[in-house]
């Protein structure tokens, strides 16, 4: 068969099936997964049966209850399918691994976030765009290869999973830990149509000031963690303006920056307040090291609060995720997605990085190859992902189905 008519077989049906394909991603999107509360074995149920329906055996692992509750989640089962393409054994072991979990819709959405309503040619839904259309992107695309593919040699494995918020240990982590799986090359839910192979690390911190309540009317009978807090905020936000002189050599990575996301404390207006808790997100370029990150933020934190007698900081380190560093075994599968990306779309496809960090890094880790990309859109910012009315454009889903289905037929020797 010619490379021409291979590709046109797996085009066509994917053409013929996209329907059914918007569908099951409507149908992902029903359910809700908010992380936090962090109850996802329904949607892993519903996806099962799903995946059941075109006559997949689907393993279900459950993450053990006590694990779940420790990282403060609900449930998580996370799911695997392995599909082996041609006959007999040997060829790669390809996983293409996607997320479930997604941060609560919030406010000012203009569509209901658990429809999957169509508009003006795009699909409106919490996870539209990240990454429940990689669910969909993964299953078509392989369901494509079986229907169209020929002289195919490998596997493929579908890694479902349900942690990508909170870090990823209790998703691809805990899949990798307890040697369910070994691939050789790693496909990751992608946040745009670009090839990344490189992006942040992430530390995240609970910071919390002890002072002394006091009643208001004697402020003098108590230390102030308020104002404590604010020297400390003041330090970090003055750490981060430094942060901007060091830049990363990776395209599409600028710089480290620092993000205190929420802050707690006091009891009542005519309190002063004995307790003020801060939570920090402090993104690291791929050039740093985790442990020195570290060790200078628990300086600079310290170091404001100690002028101020009385008063005790705790720092707890709440997430520890590396930055995703390119493996050279990654270099087949980029330039499957570059050649396919550039003829389906009309463009040159980049390979670059991405400030974001994601659960890629763990199969990286571990010695895997990894190389994220998706369902599209174009930037992050168009899809509105983690705001309110995220979408994804339904032409680009149809496209980046047909790049992975289309990679993947190379990569398992379908020519």
């Amino acid at each position: 068969m010619s490379e021409q008519t291979a590709y046109a077989r797996i085009e066509q049906w994917l053409d013929a099936h996209f329907d059914e394909q918007v569908r099951f991603l409507q149908e992902l999107i029903r359910v809700p997964t908010d992380t936090p509360p962090g109850d996802n074995a329904p949607h892993a149920q519903r996806t099962a049966e799903l995946l059941g329906g075109f006559g997949w055996q689907v393993e279900q692992h459950p993450v053990p209850e006590s694990e779940v509750r420790a990282a403060g989640l609900v449930s998580i089962t996370n799911l695997i399918v392995r599909r082996r393409l041609g006959a007999g054994s040997g060829g790669r072991t390809i996983a293409l691994n996607a997320h479930g979990d997604v941060v609560p819709p919030g406010e000012g959405w203009t569509r209901p976030p658990y429809e999957g309503v169509i508009e003006n040619g795009r699909i409106y839904g919490r996870a539209a765009a990240v990454s429940k259309s990689d669910f969909a992107t993964y299953t078509f695309a392989v369901r494509a290869l079986e229907a169209g593919g020929a002289g195919l040699a490998g596997n493929i494995e579908l890694h479902f999973t349900y942690d990508e918020e909170f870090g990823g240990e209790l998703g691809p982590g805990w899949l990798l830990k307890h040697g369910l799986t070994k691939p050789d090359l790693l496909l990751g839910a992608g946040f745009a149509y670009q090839i990344i192979t490189a992006h942040n690390g992430c530390l995240q911190f609970e910071v919390t000031v002890h002072g002394k309540m006091a009643h208001a009317a004697i402020p003098e009978t108590g230390i102030d963690a308020l104002q404590v807090a604010v020297a400390v905020l003041n330090a970090l936000y003055a750490q981060n303006k430094q942060y901007q002189a060091k830049r990363s050599k990776v395209a599409g990575i600028n710089h480290p920056y620092l993000n205190v996301g929420q802050i707690a404390g006091g009891t009542n207006t005519n309190v002063v307040p004995g307790k003020v808790v801060l939570k920090i997100d402090r993104r690291m370029i791929p050039e740093e090291d985790p442990s020195e990150v570290e060790q200078d933020i628990r300086r600079v934190i310290t170091g404001a609060a100690a002028t101020y007698p009385g008063v005790t900081v705790d720092i707890r380190r709440l997430l520890l995720a590396r930055a995703l560093q390119p493996l050279p075994g990654n270099a087949p599968l980029v330039q499957a997605l570059q050649r396919h990306g550039e003829r389906l779309f009309g463009e040159p496809i980049p390979v670059m990085g991405t400030p974001l960090y994601t659960d890629a890094r763990l199969y990286c880790e571990a010695g895997v190859p990894a190389v994220l990309y998706g369902a599209g859109p174009r930037t992050v910012l168009e899809s509105n992902a983690k705001r309110a009315d995220e979408n994804l454009l339904l032409e680009d889903f149809r496209r980046a189905t047909k790049v992975v289905a289309c990679s993947l037929l190379d990569l398992l020797g379908g020519l």
